[in-house]
């Protein structure tokens, strides 16, 4: 795996609430305080691979559970612009 896959892989891992709605704010996605908890919980610990596709669709769908549509929409559009890369 190369060194920016697991870089950003390392920081999904360990990303707060806090750094959830920073990100949300910055590309303009509505999440509650509440959903960011959910997200952190969601993501924290779980080494979730987003460059394998069946991971990052199991992963959306769960943060689509707790957040929205429109919000999982933009973070696939994310995830998209690092996967392919």
């Amino acid at each position: 795996m190369i060194l920016f896959q697991k870089i950003v892989l390392q920081r999904l891992n360990q990303v707060t609430a806090d750094e959830v709605l920073k990100y949300a704010e910055k590309y303009g996605i509505h999440v509650t305080k509440k959903q960011a908890l959910e997200v952190e919980k969601l993501v924290n610990g779980k080494n979730i691979n987003i460059f394998n596709e069946n991971e990052r669709i199991k992963l959306l769908r769960q943060v689509e559970a707790v957040t929205s549509k429109e919000a999982v929409q933009l973070l696939n559009q994310l995830f998209e612009q690092y996967v392919s890369s």
